[in-house]
């Protein structure tokens, strides 16, 4: 089973690319994505995630032997032994787990798969997941049997957005197979890129709750501290400072308060949720943290308005800058971020907001947002200037100048030095 390993990574996103360039060293590989437009920037050497090592990238597109050979041809997967899923899993409107990207991909794995093959899915699910949603559609396209011709494996990404440290190969790798001799092959697999390790989980099920507890355990730690700057600003005392404090006890989880977006913390606790209410029981903790967390851009862009209110500022026209859009510092990752929250707020008391965020891609920020971003050569006078997320370039913003011309300054990051800024999260 498998003594030649050829792999496919699909979906080259901020988790398949470094996955795929890892492999690549060792194994052929075929990086395959059914955006076209982002296999050939990736033949260009152009990464729009920064994920990627681009010297890295070059050396395996460029190797003869092993390698990896960027995609958009399905048909170019037949050869392949082993399938690796790293789609997105997605939330809608009403915060339901959407699964068409996952089913759509094993869907079209279906159509190539073949008797001995292995699909590993990395996108993260509830428990069960693999198995109650994935399985049976490989199963119906393929015409094989699950286990007995075909098997599969979880194995939860951990890539950090934006982390230069924690990177790929240094972050302990959780794996799991559909039966123990898979299960070794998977984990070794693995272990051949993972220099940190790797941790067999007993079953594909632990392994899907491995993952989604791991993101919901910060929700809730986030929330708590949201709570407490929610609570420390009705007294009047920093948040920051208490926490400064409370963190001098060595067994003190010193969290920071903020905005909690992205496609992983502001999204799995949903999916974990839906699988615990599909089984009768509603997780309190989990959803109440989840309300506190998602309720954060709305409680900033209100608390500027009533400071700008009590300095007998015009709230209707009057102008803001929000400083960042990506859902975390140093990143240009806009998915579900929660800064627009604070920008659609602000827009419902009819401010006149710009946008400005060095990361973030401004043609993807106008088509899934509908916001027109400016760049640091427009700045104008505003009322108001909030900054939402930590970028590094947003140190070198003079702040003083804008405090010295009556700007009122929000800093929900606590980022800015405090001697210029009127209040901060």
């Amino acid at each position: 089973m498998n003594k030649k390993k050829q792999i496919a990574i699909i979906g080259l996103g901020y988790v398949g690319l470094p996955l795929a360039i890892e492999f690549a060293k060792k194994y052929k590989v075929i990086g395959f994505d059914t955006n076209e437009e982002r296999v050939v920037e990736l033949n260009q050497l152009q990464d729009r995630t920064n994920e990627a090592n681009l010297e890295d990238l070059k050396t395996v597109i460029a190797a003869s032997e092993l390698g990896l050979t960027l995609s958009a041809n399905l048909a170019d997967l037949a050869t392949c032994t082993i399938y690796i899923v790293t789609v997105p899993t997605p939330i809608d409107h009403l915060k339901r787990p959407d699964l068409q990207p996952l089913l759509s991909a094993s869907k079209m794995l279906g159509i190539v798969l073949k008797k001995g093959d292995i699909v590993i899915y990395e996108s993260t699910v509830y428990p069960g997941c693999t198995e109650e949603d994935c399985v049976p559609v490989l199963e119906k396209i393929s015409g094989l049997k699950y286990n007995i011709d075909f098997f599969c494996g979880y194995s939860p990404e951990r890539i950090n957005p934006g982390d230069k440290v924690n990177t790929l190969t240094k972050i302990k790798k959780v794996t799991s197979g559909s039966n123990s001799a898979v299960a070794l092959e998977i984990d070794q697999l693995y272990a051949s890129i993972i220099t940190a390790g790797t941790h067999l989980a007993p079953s594909i099920k632990v392994a899907e709750a491995s993952k989604a507890i791991e993101n919901a355990q910060r929700d809730v730690n986030i929330s708590f501290v949201n709570e407490l700057a929610l609570i420390f600003d009705r007294m009047e005392i920093d948040t920051a400072d208490v926490l400064a404090a409370a963190a001098t006890k060595w067994n003190f989880l010193n969290y920071k308060p903020g905005l909690v977006g992205g496609h992983c913390i502001g999204v799995d606790p949903y999916y974990l949720a839906h699988k615990s209410e599909a089984l009768g029981y509603k997780p309190e903790v989990i959803l109440s943290g989840r309300r506190v967390n998602d309720n954060m851009g709305m409680f900033v862009a209100n608390k500027v308005i009533k400071m700008l209110v009590a300095k007998d500022k015009v709230i209707n026209g009057a102008k803001a800058l929000i400083l960042g859009f990506a859902f975390k510092e140093n990143c240009p990752d806009t998915r579900n971020t929660r800064v627009i929250d604070i920008y659609k707020e602000l827009k419902a008391f009819s401010m006149d907001v710009d946008v400005y965020d060095p990361w973030a891609n401004r043609d993807e920020v106008k088509t899934e947002y509908g916001i027109e971003m400016i760049d640091d050569g427009q700045f104008k006078y505003y009322d108001a200037v909030i900054l939402a997320v930590a970028h590094q370039q947003f140190l070198d913003i003079d702040y003083r100048s804008m405090k010295e011309k009556g700007t009122l300054i929000f800093d929900t990051k606590s980022f800015i030095d405090r001697n210029l800024v009127d209040a901060r999260l």
